[in-house]
This record gives structure tokens, sequence and C-alpha cells, in this order.
């Protein structure tokens, strides 16, 4: 029986750092037919921070496309594991779905070393999370 795709929602205040690195770091690492990562924002900004966008490109992701979008609940619904990043209130209850959360320094505004810093925790824990559900690439 082959197992349907496990999606997971990385969620922060604007969409526009931490839950980004997430997804981004996630959909490279996790094997697309097991899992995938979408990540939105309870406010998102107008673009991904140009000091993200800076620290993703050194690892080789690109991130100057990417968008902010809204965390809805049929966004919610739709995933199998939402973890949040610093939202505190504002993130969002959905009931049934499995929620973590890490708390993670908001890179907006902070120079590229801490973002750097945020990048490299943020690849740390998706690593350690995509290992731990088995998720990785063949």
């Amino acid at each position: 029986m082959v197992k349907p795709v496990q999606t997971v929602l990385f969620a922060c205040v604007h969409n526009a750092g931490r839950s980004q690195m997430a997804a981004a770091y996630f959909n490279r690492l996790a094997d697309p037919g097991r899992a995938c990562a979408v990540s939105a924002g309870t406010a998102p900004g107008e673009r991904v921070h140009p000091e993200v966008v800076q620290a993703m490109a050194e690892a080789g992701i690109d991130l100057s496309a990417a968008k902010p979008q809204l965390l809805t609940e049929e966004l919610a619904r739709g995933a199998q594991l939402l973890i949040t990043m610093g939202c505190g209130d504002r993130c969002p209850v959905v009931p049934g779905l499995e929620r973590g959360d890490w708390p993670l320094a908001d890179p907006k505004g902070q120079g590229l070393d801490s973002v750097r810093a945020i990048r490299d925790e943020v690849l740390r824990r998706i690593t350690a999370l995509v290992a731990a559900r088995g998720w990785g690439r063949a």
C-alpha cells in the first residue's frame, strides 16, 4: 500500500523569513513522494526579506521569486503537521492537526551573520525532522 504524501506547513508571522527557509530546505531534503512543505504567515509581508534571500542564495536556494502567503484554515486543513515559528498568540490552532513550535529568532532587519545563523539552525531542525519521520530521499 502506498502512503499518501504528507504535507508539512511552516508558519510564522510575515512568511518572509523563517518559514520560507524551512519550506525550501524541507522540499530540497524530503522525498517528494513522501512529504512536501508549504509556508504561510498570519500577517504576510510584501516580500521575502532581502537578507533571507541572500543567505539562502549562499546555500544554493533561490527565494527571489517566493511570495509570502496568508495562512488560511483551508491551507492548515490540508496539512498533517504544522510547525510554528515565533508567532505566539497569533499562531493558528487547528483541531486534530499535529503541531510543533520552533522558537527561532526573526531574521527581519538582522545582519547577514545573524541571518546565516538562523538559516543554519533551520537546516539543522529540518534535517532532523526529515530523518526522524523517514521522509528522506532514497
